[in-house]
């Protein structure tokens, strides 16, 4: 379902990620309670920022020195946590998108963490996370394009080897992004500063409470993840 490629775990020790597999979903525009409280977690994470540069949270911080690690500016391409708190700040709101895409977005500005959200049914067996080969292919969302990532960029690619998203988690691509039609979703949280073990605990806690809020007859399992333990599998089907 979710694995770090041995190379990646050897090379960037520091990750910690929760993983959550949710189905039996509903996806569509997001109901007003949700976007409520989409609305109020964005007001508080801008008064809880004040006058802090985003790019000094620790978090934040952690991705960028792993961005360059691999060959990518930090300050040009930004991480999606990064990304959605430098909107925030500039233009004073994060517009909706969808139920889960809204969900995965307010735990990523709670925490400061990038938040992944799969569609599941449009994603080839186990999605691996690896430093590319180059020959992989890349659709843009909004683009019909197909590119390639760079040689040694950390990527997300599936079973075929489509590429899920690139630079680790600065883009995500079209064919994994997550549509009206979306039952079946994985959300990936992720983090490499020092208490990223347990602010993705934390997150965990949060994604799990809004899917029981605006998911309620969806099922989910969840997985911690580190080098340790660098891969989250389904569990066996009943027969």
């Amino acid at each position: 379902m979710f694995a770090y490629d041995d190379e990646v775990s050897e090379r960037f020790p520091g990750i910690r990620a929760v993983v959550v597999h949710a189905t039996g979903l509903f996806n569509g525009h997001s109901p007003q309670e949700l976007l409520d409280e989409y609305q109020a977690g964005q007001r508080t994470v801008v008064r809880k920022l004040g006058d802090t540069a985003i790019a000094d949270l620790p978090s934040i911080s952690a991705w960028r020195r792993v961005f360059a690690e691999f060959g990518a500016k930090p300050t040009r391409y930004r991480n999606a946590a990064e990304a959605l708190l430098r909107r925030l700040s500039k233009q004073g709101d994060i517009p909706t998108v969808n139920t889960l895409v809204d969900m995965g977005n307010l735990v990523s500005i709670r925490y400061a963490m990038p938040v992944a959200v799969f569609d599941r049914d449009n994603v080839a067996g186990t999605i691996t996370v690896r430093f590319a080969a180059g020959d992989e292919p890349f659709a843009d969302l909004g683009c019909s394009d197909t590119v390639q990532p760079n040689p040694g960029e950390v990527v997300f690619v599936d079973g075929e080897g489509v590429v899920c998203a690139r630079r680790w988690c600065w883009r995500q691509g079209a064919t994994s992004a997550t549509s009206e039609d979306t039952t079946d979703a994985l959300f990936v949280v992720e983090g490499h500063h020092d208490t990223a073990e347990q602010d993705v605990e934390a997150a965990l806690r949060d994604l799990t409470s809004l899917l029981a809020s605006y998911q309620p007859r969806g099922q989910i399992e969840s997985y911690a993840l580190s080098p340790a333990r660098p891969r989250a599998k389904e569990p066996p089907k009943d027969l």
